[in-house]
């Protein structure tokens, strides 16, 4: 075994979770789950069957990711945030068959107490604020707050706001990358 889980975890047959992962207290990773390498699963999560989560997932306590969602490598899920995968849920009808998908792309961020309605991706390296609920699709490097999510600027892969000169091109100094916005999409370009 390649990977730590707390004794109070509970783990179901059929899981595949690769080295370097952690598992914390009270945390159930259900079956047929892909857990990739060094994920860290934070106290009392949830991780529904057949749940895809990429290499360096961090999943803060009190997370629930339901069966339907992906992530990719490098997301970070901000505390008690949470996926729905039936878009019209009552308690007499049974919708198992009906989950709708989301994909969270690379490097995207989702801020603590955020609602993500499902079948809305959230594109790569995009910002979900504390507290959004995001009720559509999400561009790359998109910046999103509040209820129901806005879009208030752009994001480097880096996490800080993109600001653009009048020629559509934006610097982050930090990780010396160069950005262009055109027709409301924005791109990493080499420098």
């Amino acid at each position: 075994m390649g990977y730590f889980a707390h004794e109070t975890a509970i783990i179901d047959d059929g899981c595949h979770i690769e080295n370097g992962v952690k598992i914390w207290h009270f945390s159930h990773i259900m079956t047929n789950c892909k857990i990739g390498q060094n994920c860290n699963i934070g106290q009392n999560c949830v991780i529904s069957p057949n749940v895809i989560l990429g290499k360096n997932v961090k999943i803060q306590n009190n997370v629930s990711i339901y069966t339907g969602v992906t992530c990719e490598d490098d997301v970070f899920l901000g505390p008690s945030m949470v996926f729905t995968n039936v878009i019209n849920p009552r308690s007499a009808i049974n919708r198992r068959g009906e989950y709708s998908k989301t994909i969270v792309r690379k490097g995207v961020s989702i801020g603590a107490n955020a609602t993500i309605v499902c079948g809305n991706n959230i594109g790569e390296y995009a910002f979900i604020g504390a507290g959004a609920v995001v009720t559509k699709e999400v561009p790359p490097y998109a910046l999103l707050v509040g209820n129901p999510a806005k879009q208030i600027g752009w994001i480097s892969e880096y996490g800080h706001k993109l600001n653009f000169n009048e020629d559509g091109i934006a610097y982050c100094h930090e990780s010396k990358k160069q950005y262009t916005l055109s027709e409301n999409s924005v791109k990493k370009i080499s420098t």
